[in-house]
C-alpha cells in the first residue's frame, strides 16, 4: 500500500456504509457535472430510505473530516481536494481499456510512427490523448542529441544572426546569437561552410569535442572573426534553455475552455496556461514520472508544477530500449476529470510509445 492508501484506509474505517454511499454520490455527481449535490436530491439517490435531515447530518460529519464543503450558504456539497484524493485511493476502480478504445489508441500511435520522426509521434500522442480525454494532452520528452546535417547563419541585423541547425531527423531548430562587431556576409558564409565541412554527421556534444581538437586548425584556416563565429554558433546551443534536458508538447488547450465555467474557473485556467508556458519545471515533471513505475495522479496542490491553477495531472513514464525513463505522457485538466477512464488510456499510450522507441 502507498502512503495515500494507508491514509485512505484510515479514513474509510471512520465511515459507515451510509456515509460512504453519500460521499461517493457527491463525488461522482461532481465528476459528471461539476455541480454541488444537495440533501434532498441525495436522499432520492440512496439505496436505503433516508430523510434529507438525516442526509444533512451525515454531510456535516463528512465536512468535519475535510472530505466535502459547501461552496455557498444553503448550497449542496462538493468534494474537497482531500476528498478527491480519498475517492481516487479508496473508491475508484480502474478497469482494462475497452477493446475498441485500445484499438483506436494503438492504430493512431502506430500509424504516426511509421517512418516518422519521434517528435511527430509524440505530438500526435499528445493530440490523441487530448481528443479522447477532453483535457489537454501533455508529453514531456527528453532532449535528444541528434546528428547535425546542416548549419546556416542568417543575418537579422548588424548585431544579431539566426543560427539554423537541421538535424538528421529533419528537425529544424533556430537560435538567435549576438554577432561580433564588423562581421561581413562572406564571413558568415565562411563560418557556416567550415562547420558543415568538419562537423556534419556528428551530434552536438561530439561537435563541441571535435571543435576543441581543431582549435589550432581553426585559427590557421579562418580569420579571427570567422573563427569567433564558429565557436559562437555552437555555444549558442549549449547555453540555450531550449537546448535543455527536456521539452514539453501540449495539445488541446481549447478543450479546457469547454469544461470550465465562467468567473473563478476561467481565472484558474489562465493561471494554468501561464504555468504551461514555463520551461524551468520540466525536469521536475520528469522526476515525478520516474518516481513511480506506472500512472501517477496529482490532484490540485499535490501537483507542484501547476499548483496555482489547482489542476489535476495524470502522468505515466515511457522508456527507451535500455529501459530508462526518457519522457512522460499524460493529461492535465480541471480536478473534475474522469480519472477511472483516463488512467488506463494514459498507461496504455505510455506502453505503446515505449515499444516504438525500442
Amino acid at each position: 500500500m502507498t502512503v495515500n492508501q494507508f491514509a485512505a484506509a484510515d479514513l474509510m474505517s471512520n465511515l459507515d456504509d451510509r456515509s460512504r454511499e453519500i460521499f461517493r454520490n457527491i463525488v461522482e455527481t461532481y465528476l459528471e457535472s461539476g455541480e454541488p449535490l444537495g440533501s434532498r436530491t441525495l436522499a432520492r439517490m440512496l439505496t436505503a430510505s433516508l430523510s434529507p435531515a438525516s442526509v444533512r447530518n451525515v454531510m456535516s460529519d463528512l465536512e468535519e473530516l475535510g472530505l466535502i464543503y459547501a461552496p455557498h450558504i444553503s448550497a449542496g456539497r462538493l468534494p474537497t481536494q482531500k476528498g478527491l484524493r480519498f475517492f481516487v485511493d479508496a473508491f475508484m476502480q480502474v478497469g482494462d481499456l475497452q477493446p475498441d478504445l485500445r484499438h483506436e489508441i494503438e492504430s493512431q500511435v502506430r500509424r504516426t510512427s511509421a517512418g516518422r520522426p519521434v517528435e511527430t509521434v509524440l505530438t500526435e500522442a499528445s493530440q490523441m490523448l487530448s481528443g479522447l480525454s477532453r483535457g489537454a494532452g501533455l508529453v514531456i520528452a527528453a532532449k535528444t542529441d541528434h546528428a547535425i546535417r546542416h548549419i546556416e547563419f542568417i543575418r537579422l541585423d548588424p548585431q544579431r544572426a539566426l543560427v539554423v541547425l537541421v538535424g538528421d531527423n529533419d528537425e529544424v531548430e533556430n537560435r538567435v546569437m549576438e554577432l561580433p562587431a564588423g562581421v561581413t556576409a562572406s564571413q558568415l558564409t565562411e563560418a557556416a561552410n567550415y562547420l558543415n565541412a568538419h562537423l556534419a554527421g556528428r551530434t552536438m556534444s561530439e561537435a563541441r569535442g571535435e571543435l576543441r581538437g581543431l582549435q589550432a586548425e581553426l585559427r590557421r584556416e579562418l580569420d579571427e572573426l570567422s573563427s569567433d563565429l564558429v565557436e559562437r554558433g555552437l555555444a549558442v546551443w549549449a547555453g540555450s534553455e531550449q537546448g535543455g534536458a527536456a521539452r514539453m508538447i501540449v495539445r488541446g488547450r481549447a478543450n479546457l475552455l469547454d469544461s470550465l465555467a465562467a468567473g473563478e474557473e476561467l481565472d484558474r485556467l489562465r493561471l494554468l496556461f501561464d504555468e504551461l508556458e514555463r520551461k524551468e519545471n520540466l525536469i521536475e515533471l520528469m522526476t515525478l514520472a520516474e518516481e513511480g513505475s506506472g500512472v501517477r495522479i496529482f490532484i490540485g496542490s499535490e501537483n507542484k508544477l501547476f499548483s496555482l491553477s489547482g489542476s489535476s495531472l495524470i502522468v505515466a513514464p515511457y522508456r527507451d530500449g535500455e529501459n530508462q525513463v526518457v519522457g512522460a505522457v499524460g493529461i492535465i485538466g480541471p480536478t473534475r476529470l474522469n480519472y477511472a477512464r483516463i488512467v488506463p488510456m494514459v498507461d496504455y499510450t505510455a506502453q505503446l510509445v515505449s515499444r516504438i522507441l525500442r
